[in-house]
């Protein structure tokens, strides 16, 4: 029952974030492709983000996904990952959660 509870609340916490998230970034134009990413980074996304994945997961180019990434961080959505070189990963903002 206890780690039914837990369970429980920890799904509600994640729908409670994803909503928070989009009320507060309504004004905000996103097209479905980073729609559909940043709901995947909201919903625990397993590893780094990097353009590659990004774009496999999208099924796009990876131009069409930098160019979705570039837009995003000048959105200040999502940002670099500190470690950078040829495995630059990018991170959901925390002032956008």
């Amino acid at each position: 029952m206890d780690r039914a509870l837990q369970e429980t609340d920890n799904t509600l916490s994640k729908v409670l974030e994803k909503t928070h998230f989009w009320n507060s970034h309504v004004s905000v134009h996103f097209n479905e492709r980073q729609r559909s990413m940043i709901n995947e980074m909201l919903d625990g996304f397993e590893g780094k983000v990097t353009t590659s994945k990004w774009a496999n997961i999208i099924k796009y180019s990876r131009d069409s996904a930098l160019r979705d990434i570039q837009d995003l961080i000048n959105k200040n959505i999502i940002y670099k990952d500190a470690s950078g070189g040829r495995s630059t990963s990018y991170l959901l903002s925390i002032n956008g959660l």
